[in-house]
């Protein structure tokens, strides 16, 4: 594998778009301290899936995004990408692209992949982002330092079997996770197992249950036609009493009627009978000023037939006196005496009649006692 290009977009210090041709032979960069050799020799092992932030000079993966000056504003994103030239005469381009608060993101020839997709790529190509051929400042110290395990690493490295121990860890990580799985599938199927005992037992149990429960249905329709038919039976008697009690509602609707119209006939009867009495009092008032004025002209005549007696007297005694008047007192005796008669018959009349009206005023008496009586009786069985 071999490096052709490398484009770099708001990485560390390069802000504006910059390419990299490295052409076959040996290509160098030369520049003063700080001029951003370093960021190119990052921006490789940035691209190939270096995760930490620390050994890219950071505190955090976002720093690597141009972070502005006085006179350039920050950018919101860093993209590098890397043309690579494969063993088998394919190119491949790999492109890592990091925004403020989203992450990284890797692309392969436009696919978009996992990180450990572009770290195998290089892994099999005896590279990296920790490879030994990428020498920065302070490698070379840190080689001849090294451990035998970092030396082995890099031997293996050098030697291109690095991709070969990633795929083992993998293999070996996924061959955990499938023993991992496996346990637990044995722990599932212990559980499942336990379960399928106790879903046997609620099998069983519910099968009990759906025998009984038809049981029990059928107990509850007997019992809901018992109940049915004794609400039927239970309705049709209603049913009669209603009827009889709208038939007696009906009579004593219809005795109410009656009621109120012997009611009504006993007020008219009351009435009339109180008229009549009234009537009768006031023929009896008029017949006794009637009689009281009789008895006061009887009075009168009885007092002028003393006075005509004690006058006859008078004159019978005054008769040899007065001769002269004999006749015109004997006129005046005969009119006076026929004046008496008269009032004496008038006054027998009047006695006469007396008794009829005292017996008229009996009868209306007993008549509004009678009326009343029956008044009495209809308004008792109207409100009964």
């Amino acid at each position: 594998m071999r490096i052709r290009r490398l484009k770099l977009t708001g990485f560390k210090s390069f802000v504006d778009p910059a390419e990299l041709v490295i052409e076959p032979g040996l290509t160098g960069i030369v520049g003063p301290n700080g001029c951003g050799k370093s960021n190119l020799l990052e921006a490789i092992r940035w691209v190939m899936g270096e995760a930490s932030a620390k050994s890219l000079r950071g505190g955090g993966m976002e720093d690597v995004i141009f972070a502005g000056t006085t006179a350039r504003p920050a950018r919101d994103f860093a993209e590098v990408s890397i043309l690579l030239d494969q063993l088998d005469g394919n190119d491949a381009e790999v492109v890592r692209r990091i925004e403020r608060g989203a992450g990284s993101a890797y692309r392969i020839d436009g696919r978009d992949v996992r990180q450990k997709d572009v770290a195998l790529l290089f892994a099999d190509a005896a590279t990296g982002a920790h490879s030994p051929a990428l020498v920065s400042q302070g490698r070379i110290g840190a080689i001849i330092a090294a451990k035998p395990t970092d030396r082995r690493a890099m031997l293996e490295e050098a030697a291109g079997i690095a991709g070969l121990h990633v795929r083992r860890r993998d293999a070996e990580l996924k061959l955990r996770a499938t023993e991992q799985n496996l346990e637990r599938l044995d722990t599932l199927l212990g559980d499942m197992e336990a379960r399928a005992t106790a879903l046997r037992r609620q099998a069983r149990a519910a099968e009990r249950y759906r025998l009984l429960s038809a049981e029990i249905r059928i107990a509850e329709g007997r019992l809901i036609y018992a109940r049915w038919r004794d609400a039927a039976a239970q309705a049709e008697a209603a049913k009669r009493e209603a009827e009889a009690a709208d038939a007696a509602v009906a009579t004593t609707a219809d005795q109410q009627r009656r009621s109120g119209e012997a009611v009504s006939q006993a007020t008219m009867k009351v009435a009339a009978a109180r008229s009549a009495a009234q009537a009768a009092r006031e023929v009896v008032a008029s017949a006794g000023h009637r009689l009281e004025t009789l008895r006061s002209e009887l009075a009168a005549l009885h007092r002028r037939i003393t006075d005509v007696a004690r006058l006859r007297d008078t004159l019978e005694h005054d008769r040899a006196r007065e001769g002269a008047l004999a006749a015109d007192a004997a006129a005046a005796i005969a009119r006076l005496t026929e004046e008496a008669e008269t009032l004496a018959a008038r006054a027998g009349e009047a006695e006469a009649s007396r008794p009829a009206l005292a017996a008229r005023l009996g009868e209306a008496e007993v008549g509004l006692r009678d009326a009343e009586v029956a008044l009495a009786q209809a308004l008792a069985a109207e409100a009964a």
